[in-house]
């Protein structure tokens, strides 16, 4: 007999395909944020102290995004999308030109990484799944966490969802602390401080996120 507090038991084999570690691939798409970004700044006439102003970020951190000095993390780039009056998909993994996308699992690539603000720290590692779709407003991702020690929190626009695939992850919401396992899942507003990360080594999560 089952005992009544025995966690039930959730089968996730059936995302298998959707885990492990992320294979090294060129790195094509990380290269291109920081120019991507220069580029529609540039178009707009912009200077780099007019997007500080616009965003609150310094301009030494702003300049060393578009040197790709740092890699920003996801909120950090739909702030910059909305002060550049860009679509956030446009600066992660370019624009697209299809009405749909079918994404094989050998044909995921990474489109970003992010670094911690002073670029010495690897955090998050982002493979789109589906990176052709014109005029998207979700970017739908696997994602591998890396331990965050210094929790740099995120704050932005939006929705996200979560669902953990592989690891353990330690999501915080405001002031809530939760622990995540293979199976576990997560729908909170972006506007809410949060931060994820790897409790310890490194998990893999798949990821959707609506720019709002």
């Amino acid at each position: 007999m089952q005992e009544k507090n025995q966690k039930p038991y959730i089968k996730v084999d059936f995302f298998e395909n959707l885990t492990g570690e992320i294979p090294v691939e060129p790195e094509k798409g990380v290269e291109d944020i920081g120019q991507r970004i220069r580029k529609i700044r540039e178009e707009k006439g912009l200077s780099l102290e007019e997007i500080s102003k616009m965003t609150g970020f310094d301009v030494s951190f702003l300049s060393s995004i578009e040197k790709n000095e740092i890699q920003p993390q996801l909120g950090t780039i739909i702030k910059l999308s909305k002060a550049l009056d860009s679509a956030f998909g446009r600066l992660v993994s370019g624009v697209g030109d299809k009405l749909y996308s079918i994404t094989r699992k050998d044909e995921r690539r990474i489109v970003s990484r992010s670094t911690s603000k002073k670029g010495q720290r690897k955090l998050y590692t982002y493979k789109s799944l589906a990176p052709d779709v014109k005029g998207r407003h979700m970017e739908a991702l696997i994602v591998l966490l890396e331990e965050d020690p210094e929790k740099e929190v995120s704050v932005h626009e939006g929705e996200e969802f979560i669902f953990v695939l592989n690891g353990e992850v330690v999501l915080e919401i405001g002031d809530d602390r939760y622990e995540l396992e293979p199976g576990d899942s997560a729908y909170y507003l972006s506007t809410t401080a949060h931060h994820i990360a790897a409790k310890k080594g490194k998990a893999t999560i798949l990821a959707v996120l609506y720019e709002g």
